[in-house]
């Protein structure tokens, strides 16, 4: 079982890992939302930088002036993106390996300064039994609810 663990935290640290590396190790905090439902596997990602909640692209309006500036191209983002949705494939064969039940949803928050990391895990069709919603919308509805309580 202890395999099962580290292998499973493993891939969680890789996600935070490369999303820090977008940021070039200057965040306060990496936010990671992975979705896996019905063979539909997603992953966005966003960031607390100087007290501002930015999604990835807008990591530069987050910077004070005189701080260098983000490389937020579409190719560093796909690769991320890429990269975080291999580890939930990871995962996911984790999961089936270990007769584990795999989560549909997955946010992880590692907060930078204190080295503090959280994860929620929700094991409930959320958006796939939806008429209108993605794993984009459940994405969205996150950033902003982060962002309303400061979290």
């Amino acid at each position: 079982m202890e395999e099962f663990e580290d292998q499973f935290s493993e891939s969680q640290t890789d996600m935070i890992l490369i999303c820090m590396e977008y940021v070039e190790d200057r965040a306060d905090r990496v936010y990671v939302y992975a979705s896996c439902e019905q063979g539909i596997i997603s992953s966005r990602f966003f960031y607390l930088i100087n007290d501002t909640h930015v999604k990835c692209h807008k990591v530069n309006d987050a910077l004070r002036v005189g701080d260098e500036q983000y490389d937020v191209s579409g190719n560093r983002q796909s690769m991320v993106l890429r990269i975080l949705c291999e580890d939930i494939e990871k995962i996911k064969a984790l999961c089936t390996e270990y007769r584990k039940e795999m989560p549909t949803e997955m946010k992880l928050i590692y907060d930078v300064k204190s080295g503090r990391f959280t994860a929620e895990y929700k094991y409930d069709l959320l958006y796939t039994n939806d008429d209108v919603k993605t794993a984009t919308h459940m994405y969205n509805e996150w950033f902003e609810e982060v962002k309303k309580k400061k979290l």
